[in-house]
């Protein structure tokens, strides 16, 4: 007769700790409530993975379940939780807050910042979660006139007599939406196949001057451009205080920068298939090397992520370009 095998709830409790994903979804299900896809969409596995995950922490006794019309809901309450259920999980969050956490492949950072996305959405899309009557006018607004109009309406506040430099402009699409609003753009950059894609792209616009050349010896005049633009740039330059130095140099006095790259993280593997130089920037590091290049009021701001995006969070920093004591402010 074939023996039967004993299981012990203390050691099956315990298993459903041993998976680095499983604790990144108590983490996120300990600050906030959360439906099966919304997981996913933090963690960024498929909803079927996140299943069988959600499974084993609910027979494990670590989360909780509810129904809320089609919906069910997970969430960790840690008062729900036994004395010593509860001091394991305090005890496993404080390590993954730790060094070792983060050697261990722990993405709490950057779970944290797409769960805010992902509660960001969840208000906006009322009809899907909460019926609100102003959700359901941003999903009317949504299917009239797109998802672009706010911010590309927005863009109209730039100053119509700018002359505005994108440095690294790749193909050209920030300098697409730039050129129509501003005086003039210098669209820059070392990779002479990159502008003539952008020359090919913003063939019909009239008021983009090309040019070749590297953000460490930028082959522009002094106080040139009201303004300059750096996006996802930074981090492909080796030393990129040089380059805010050049940037320094373009901007008038009273002009502004705005660089936006990726926070700081930790995929390395960046390094060998894209040529990261840098794995993002800290807002100490990158507000730092604004100052040191002599800009002021320099500003850090994570940006909101895209629940569907499979990259690191992104950051905007801008800072402006000091106006000497003996000068008049800028007119045009």
């Amino acid at each position: 007769m074939k023996r039967r095998t004993s299981t012990n709830p203390i050691t099956e409790r315990l298993a459903a700790l041993s998976d680095l994903v499983r604790l990144r979804i108590l983490r996120i299900l300990e600050r906030e409530e959360l439906a099966v896809g919304e997981v996913a969409k933090v963690v960024q596995l498929p909803q079927s993975t996140v299943s069988r995950h959600l499974k084993v922490l609910a027979d494990g006794g670590w989360v909780i379940k509810r129904t809320e019309g089609t919906a069910t809901l997970y969430r960790v309450m840690l008062d729900d939780l036994s004395a010593p259920s509860r001091g394991v999980w305090v005890a496993v969050r404080d390590l993954i807050r730790s060094p070792e956490g983060r050697r261990a492949g722990m993405e709490t950072e950057e779970d944290h910042r797409r769960l805010e996305s992902v509660l960001a959405e969840r208000r906006e899309d009322s009809l899907g979660y909460f019926g609100r009557v102003a959700g359901q006018w941003d999903d009317v607004r949504t299917e009239l006139f797109g998802a672009r109009f706010t911010p590309l309406g927005l863009l109209h506040l730039l100053p119509r007599d700018w002359v505005v430099a994108d440095l690294g402009c790749g193909t050209g699409n920030a300098a697409e939406l730039l050129a129509p609003l501003v005086k003039r753009v210098l669209a820059v950059d070392q990779s002479g196949p990159m502008l003539a894609a952008a020359k090919r792209r913003l063939e019909g616009l009239k008021n983009i001057e090309f040019v070749e050349g590297e953000l460490s010896h930028l082959p522009l005049k002094n106080a040139c451009a009201d303004a300059a633009v750096c996006l996802l740039v930074l981090h492909h330059v080796e030393k990129p205080a040089v380059a805010l130095a050049e940037m320094r140099r373009i901007v008038r006095p009273g002009g502004m920068i705005l660089v936006v790259d990726m926070v700081a993280h930790d995929r390395a593997t960046y390094r060998h298939t894209m040529g990261h130089r840098w794995l993002g920037f800290s807002d100490q590091t990158m507000t730092g090397l604004m100052t040191a290049a002599g800009f002021e009021k320099a500003r850090y701001a994570a940006l909101l992520s895209d629940p569907n995006a499979k990259g690191p969070g992104l950051f905007a920093c801008a800072a402006h370009v000091p106006i000497p004591s003996t000068q008049p402010p800028h007119h045009r």
